[in-house]
């Protein structure tokens, strides 16, 4: 294993072998791949291709799956300092938690919050991030750093919100100028693409939204926000507009297909019909709406509606196995058990939603998604030599159900091998998680975070105090 890591992580041209490869959502035998300047640059039958570079070794892996990485649709980089605060708490936690704990980092706080949060995405198998936007002030820098240095490709989010919901509200003038250089600043990076954000409808004015939503369709980015994942929120709407969120964003113009809506989980046929007639995307957050929300995003029905979506975590844990398992777990609980639907999905949806049409949604379709000559090589070398695909009659429905991050040995963003086994090659993991831990209790304890659930033990002492209790 030590000479292929070697041989993965040499710089010059790769001419992969793999034993199967995805490609447009199949699984194939007998191809070969040569990455070459950070791209993919040629993809053919393995002979053919061996025959057409013959300067080249190929590297023949005859036990492993090379496959598009994920894409997380939707999360926050500069949460993971307090990841396991929003165990067993009740909606609305970004009030309580994630708006104080980011309003209180400073730089160095939000560069080891996303470097800890990028880390965490590689070994979960993304190669791409579709970060929200921090609420720190003036960071932003630090935290598009952090992910370039891990080498992982990230969407950054900058939040417009100029009615509050951050660490500072600015004047309309001053964000729009501000967001107008966010957008030049990364222009020419390979790794950070520019996107503009309002956290949710409610914290930014009309004219903001509506503006917002035309700066990001002009400089060709994605805008995102936060909608219907809440049933307080759709409720405040409706009681300060007389509409839903999502009736809302259209009525003004702030839909399109250059928009990325997280959530969108409590949403009428109606707005349904906003999301497909727009060409919105959206991002299907299953573990979210498992752990903090308050309903299941209706993605079997999007799917059959031709609205676009892709699976995000919302920043919950990062393993892109075990999201295509929640996407699928959710739909059949939520909807395919009361209709008979035995399928929801095939499996192919899920593996289709956390690569290529994640990739789409988050305004990278020409970029990434998918192993074809032109895209970054961000992909996977999974093992296939493993009890769970022994034997093998459905990779893709197995990767699914059976996939784990453990089974990945190689991950590669822009033809870097970026993690070997779970571990970065040219960084110490280790010493970032010794300085995390470090500062993050004072952090946390310096925010002024409510929590309204107590912690795992002090839960269970309740418990058990309640049972002594005389009958």
């Amino acid at each position: 294993m030590t000479a292929l890591k070697n041989r993965l992580a040499a710089s010059g041209d790769l001419l992969l072998l793999p034993g199967k490869l995805l490609h447009q959502g199949e699984c194939r035998t007998g191809l070969g791949v040569l990455v070459r300047g950070g791209r993919f640059q040629d993809f053919d039958n393995a002979e053919a291709l061996c025959a057409r570079h013959p300067e080249l070794d190929p590297l023949r892996l005859p036990d492993h799956l090379m496959m598009p990485g994920f894409i997380d649709a939707h999360t926050h980089l500069t949460q993971s300092l307090g990841k396991s605060l929003v165990f067993g708490e009740p909606s609305e936690i970004f009030r309580r938690i994630w708006v104080p704990l980011e309003a209180s980092l400073d730089e160095r706080l939000v560069y080891l919050s996303a470097k800890l949060a990028a880390l965490e995405s590689l070994r979960g198998g993304f190669t791409t991030a579709v970060d929200a936007g921090t609420r720190s002030d003036g960071c932003i820098g630090a935290l598009a750093s952090a992910a370039r240095e891990t080498g992982l490709r990230s969407v950054v989010g900058y939040i417009c919100n100029d009615l509050g919901g951050t660490a500072k509200v600015a004047d309309q003038a001053t964000i729009l100028a501000r967001a107008e250089q966010h957008l030049a600043a990364w222009e020419s990076d390979p790794l950070i693409h520019p996107s503009l954000a309002v956290s949710i409808p409610e914290v930014a004015t009309d004219g903001m939204l509506a503006r917002v939503s035309s700066l990001s369709a002009e400089a060709g980015v994605v805008f995102q926000s936060h909608v219907n994942e809440h049933l307080v929120a759709v409720e405040r709407s409706l009681v300060a507009r007389g509409q839903r969120p999502l009736e809302h964003l259209a009525s003004i113009g702030a839909l399109g297909p250059h928009v990325l809506i997280a959530h969108s989980t409590l949403v009428t046929p109606q707005e349904l019909n906003l999301l497909r007639d727009s060409g919105t995307a959206v991002a299907y957050n299953p573990v979210a709406s498992v752990w903090k929300g308050n309903a299941v995003a209706p993605a079997l029905q999007m799917e059959a509606l031709g609205i676009r979506f892709g699976l995000g975590t919302d920043g919950t844990r990062a393993d892109g196995f075990r999201l295509m398992d929640a996407g699928e777990s959710l739909q059949r609980a939520g909807f395919g058990l009361a209709t008979g639907d035995s399928s929801c999905g095939g499996g192919w949806l899920w593996l289709d939603a956390a690569t290529s049409r994640a990739a789409d949604a988050a305004g990278l379709g020409a970029v990434t998604g998918d192993i074809a000559p032109g895209l970054a090589a961000d992909f996977l070398l999974v093992d296939l030599d493993r009890p769970e695909f022994t034997p093998s009659h459905d990779l893709i429905w197995e990767l699914v159900r059976y996939g784990c991050r453990d089974q990945i040995d190689a991950v590669f963003t822009q033809g870097e091998l970026r993690l070997w086994q779970g571990w970065p090659l040219n960084w110490d993991a280790k010493a970032l998680m010794a300085e995390v831990r470090e500062l993050s209790d004072a952090a946390i304890a310096g925010a002024g975070i409510q929590r309204i659930h107590p912690v795992s033990s002090s839960h269970r002492a309740q418990a058990l105090q309640k049972q002594a209790r005389p009958k």
